[in-house]
């Protein structure tokens, strides 16, 4: 089936029942995992404990990076992506090649995909040569894209129908800690998968989450990101006040990263922010997109964001002033927009 008819059939996302909201299990670090594995009898020491052949569908800021780790820890990879010529640096790795993403789930035991937005993911799953025409029983689809959860359910119902496999797990995390391993997986679907891919998830991220059925994941990265993009705007708003009023801006990142509200990413990202340089490692456009996918979220169950509404906005002006494809911190230019035509 066409991912154009999954898209329009979507209905809103829907809160999952108490029962289904809790998560049953976490691995709290790579090290963790290590030394469970050893301590049964698994190869440990930098070993994959995955007997198969693992398929990658993406290769963008996330993708090529969590390819690479993994034909770096020794796995059988093979590659697709839309634009091919991102292929060539992991196919220089070792990765093998195939012309579309139902060729790749034909040829591998286990698939991840890792795309753009909730349209790109149905398409390259459920659309004409799409992974699920190459999946079967035995198989396993891991998709870990940021979308909502009525699309992670389309894609599962498609997948399962194949009798494959499936498991959504989105990272929380951007291009840095993707490149070192350091993600964090949120991840729902089946279990059974879920433990045949830990391993391969352990190489990527330092920790994961079993969240339960299709949908939790997809939400619980749509909360995070929520947050996330909310606390940037509110960093931003102060970096700009900090100087108008005569403070160095660089001396409160410093006082902010040694008090309560100290964040990786206010320190990560402050001292670029006050020289208006955003190296892109999460695009703004993605961030609005997540900001727009949880808006939908509380919409369907009658939740008020007010604040995340208003963060919405400033992410759609910075869009605006074209810098969707620069890092999502760059939203403090669509402040010092709304300032300028103040004062005008």
């Amino acid at each position: 089936m066409a991912a154009a008819a999954f898209l329009s059939a979507r209905a809103a996302p829907a809160l999952l029942p108490p029962s289904r909201r809790l998560s049953r299990r976490l691995v709290v670090s790579r090290a963790a995992a290590a030394s469970a594995s050893s301590s049964s009898g698994g190869q440990g020491g930098g070993g994959v404990e995955f007997q198969g052949k693992v398929g990658f569908l993406g290769l963008g800021i996330m993708g090529a990076p969590m390819a690479s780790n993994l034909i770096k820890a020794g796995c059988d990879v093979t590659v697709w992506n839309r634009t091919s010529s991102k292929c060539d640096p992991l196919l220089s790795l070792g990765a093998k090649y195939e012309p579309s993403p139902a060729q790749v789930a034909s040829s591998c035991d286990v698939t991840f995909a890792m795309l753009a937005d909730p349209q790109s993911a149905a398409e390259v799953a459920c659309g004409s040569s799409g992974a699920a025409e190459g999946l079967a029983p035995g198989k396993g689809y891991v998709d870990v894209s940021t979308v909502d959860g009525a699309t992670s359910k389309l894609i599962a119902e498609r997948i399962t129908s194949s009798g494959a496999s499936f498991l959504e797990a989105p990272v929380s995390g951007s291009k840095k800690p993707a490149e070192d391993g350091l993600l964090i997986f949120l991840t729902a679907g089946d279990e059974s998968l879920y433990k045949r891919v830990a391993p391969l998830l352990d190489v990527m991220g330092k920790s994961r989450f079993y969240l339960g059925d299709v949908g939790n994941g997809a939400a619980m990265k749509l909360v995070v990101n929520m947050v996330m993009g909310s606390m940037m705007v509110s960093f931003s708003e102060g970096l700009l006040l900090s100087e108008k009023v005569g403070l160095d801006p660089n001396t409160l990142v410093e006082v902010i990263s040694q008090g309560a509200i100290s964040a990786p990413m206010f320190s990560l990202k402050g001292p670029s922010m006050v020289k208006a340089a955003y190296p892109t490692a999460f695009p703004l456009k993605h961030q609005q997109k997540d900001m727009r996918l949880a808006l939908a979220l509380a919409e369907s169950v009658s939740q008020s964001i007010p604040t995340v509404a208003a963060a919405n906005e400033l992410y759609k002006a910075a869009k605006s002033l074209g810098l969707s494809d620069h890092d999502f911190s760059a939203v403090i230019e669509a402040l010092k927009a709304k300032v300028q035509s103040s004062q005008q």
